[in-house]
């Protein structure tokens, strides 16, 4: 049986054209998007099966891209840990009684996502005959360990995140106590998103980027290792890892044995195959931003992003971070046509 595109690339098998999905294709700047949003709050859509389902649907059916990645969000599954969790309209995530003790490390619980996440389990059910009849993989994802001790800690986003690197750097203990029970709440979330019906999965380090190579590679990377080897051994479906800022430790990021390494616009994917090596995916990595610029500057960037990656097994095209929420909708149509046409346009 041929895999669909983008489990192909995942795998570094070879593909008639290069796949694309797109960070949060499923999000405000889609009035589709917006008329349901207007109805509910965010995490009404997101603990609604259906409402939830439709969300992830949209982009699949509008723009046309090779998977479609669950409608969800990396905070929901903190709140069976025992946080209180609000998106604020404007201001973003809030966590109304951050970690500020190893006592509070101590209480935190990690329910098993069948307790904790029954509503996005219900959705990936939801979605796969849907997504099956259309022949599009569903991705299933979570925060990483990091990330999501970042924002317990600091209780929402952080500009220098002080708290979180305070408690990593100076109380080791307490630290690995936190990353140990992150790291089983993260495991068996991702395998019940599997076993649910997930094809893939994709580990959001959006705040790792805030570290050195060393404490990446000693607070965090153990961790992750654990993670993804727990959800390979159990499941088989590609790992995705991603993370922003990451230029400075690239080969530690081929260190968690991630099948597909996922990389910003910060980084040229010439040199990021060159430390990855052949033997890993790469996914990327236009810059978000570049969908603003009129459609003639956008097409050679698609284009040179393409030609970085130097061939269409194992690449998997994306932005390097998430759609904006003003983002041209037609604009993102048509880089998904333009990257889907490039491998069968003329070579000069």
């Amino acid at each position: 049986m041929t895999l669909p595109r983008f489990l192909a690339a995942c795998r570094r098998q070879p593909t008639d054209t290069t796949p694309i999905w797109l960070m949060r294709q499923a999000g405000r700047y889609m009035p589709e998007y917006r008329a349901i949003r207007a109805k509910h709050s965010f995490l009404e859509m997101v603990r609604s099966p259906e409402v939830a389902a439709e969300i992830t649907l949209q982009p699949v059916d509008l723009l046309g891209v090779d998977a479609a990645i669950l409608f969800a969000d990396i905070l929901p599954p903190l709140i069976g840990m025992g946080l209180e969790l609000d998106y604020l309209h404007g201001e973003g995530p809030v966590l109304y009684n951050p970690i500020r003790t190893p006592a509070d490390i101590d209480a935190l619980r990690v329910p098993s996502a069948e307790e904790n996440t029954p509503f996005t389990l219900e959705t990936i059910r939801l979605l796969r005959p849907e997504l099956d009849q259309r022949g599009v993989p569903l991705i299933g994802f979570s925060g990483a360990p990091f990330t999501l001790a970042a924002y317990a800690i600091e209780g929402g986003g952080s500009k220098h995140h002080a708290r979180v690197k305070a408690l990593m750097m100076g109380e080791p203990a307490a630290w690995d106590t936190l990353m140990t029970k992150l790291t089983a709440l993260v495991s068996g979330y991702l395998v019940a998103q599997v076993e649910a019906g997930a094809q893939a999965v994709q580990l959001f380090d959006s705040w790792v980027g805030q570290l050195s190579p060393g404490d990446f590679r000693a607070h965090v990377l153990p961790y992750v290792q654990t993670i993804i080897h727990e959800v390979r051994a159990k499941t088989g479906v590609p790992v995705i890892y991603f993370g922003t800022d990451t230029s400075g430790f690239l080969s530690d990021l081929k260190s968690t044995s991630a099948d597909v390494i996922g990389v910003d616009w910060r980084v040229d994917l010439r040199a990021a195959r060159r430390v990855l090596g052949d033997d890993v995916a790469i996914q990327g990595n236009l810059d978000p931003i570049a969908l603003f610029a009129p459609w003639d500057a956008v097409q050679p960037r698609a284009a040179d992003v393409i030609q970085q990656a130097g061939g269409r097994a194992g690449h998997i095209f994306n932005l390097g971070h998430g759609i904006l929420p003003e983002t041209p909708v037609d604009t993102v149509r048509r880089l998904v046509d333009y990257v889907h046409e490039y491998a069968h346009q003329p070579v000069p």
